[in-house]
């Protein structure tokens, strides 16, 4: 997602600075030092806006929430729609194909991928968040079961996805080409609540891994 540069973006972001990290890399193996519990930790790498990391803090206070975004204009319009501080909740500034500076073995609890950037050309298929090389390294942060959940309007990227967990051992829990048919009290991202109002048909691929004993 690319937003057009923010008007009066450096007082933006210093206005939001208690909820946006600029730099991860120093909380590497100490997020749940940083929240302050031993609460689980769920990661959504690019939130976007915000709107579904944020209404699962709201809704699950015992769990701490850490979204991941490269665009810093999309963090800070999603710094904007709080109106009061959640304090499960904190934002990270960062590119997530660098994701092992940031966390620690085992130190992620569950993983959300929604609405990622297709890269539908075959030449990009290693930018795609699921590529295998990409999943071997969220089974590095991700504590025993790796667990993660997938939504996309993409069926292109659906599929490649797909593969990609069966190629890298990963156990299909639940799975849908109809999500908003197939479920009720869905969270919902900004882009979701657009493709469904077009009538578009939702993705949804829930998956884990079991880590073998050392």
């Amino acid at each position: 997602m690319r937003l057009r540069k923010l008007k009066n973006l450096d007082k933006r972001l210093e206005a939001s600075k208690e909820l946006i990290i600029q730099d991860g890399e120093s909380h590497k193996g100490r997020w749940k030092f940083f929240f302050g519990n031993d609460n689980p930790v769920h990661l959504e790498i690019g939130m976007g806006k915000g709107q579904f990391i944020i209404t699962l803090a709201q809704k699950n206070p015992n769990i701490n929430y850490i979204g991941l975004e490269k665009e810093i204009g999309c963090l800070i319009k999603a710094a904007e729609r709080i109106e009061a501080r959640i304090p499960n909740l904190i934002f990270v500034h960062f590119d997530a194909s660098n994701i092992l500076d940031v966390f620690s073995e085992n130190e992620v609890d569950k993983l959300y991928l929604n609405f990622s950037d297709p890269w539908p050309k075959a030449r990009h298929e290693k930018r795609r968040l699921t590529y295998i090389d990409n999943l071997e390294k969220y089974k590095v942060i991700l504590a025993n079961p790796c667990d993660i959940e997938m939504k996309t309007d993409n069926i292109g990227l659906f599929e490649f996805s797909v593969e990609s967990f069966k190629q890298a051992k990963f156990e299909t829990i639940e799975l849908s080409y109809d999500l908003h048919k197939d479920k009720e009290n869905i969270i919902t991202t900004e882009y979701e609540d657009k493709f469904t109002s077009l009538g578009n048909k939702i993705n949804y691929i829930q998956v884990n891994y079991h880590k073998e004993a050392k």
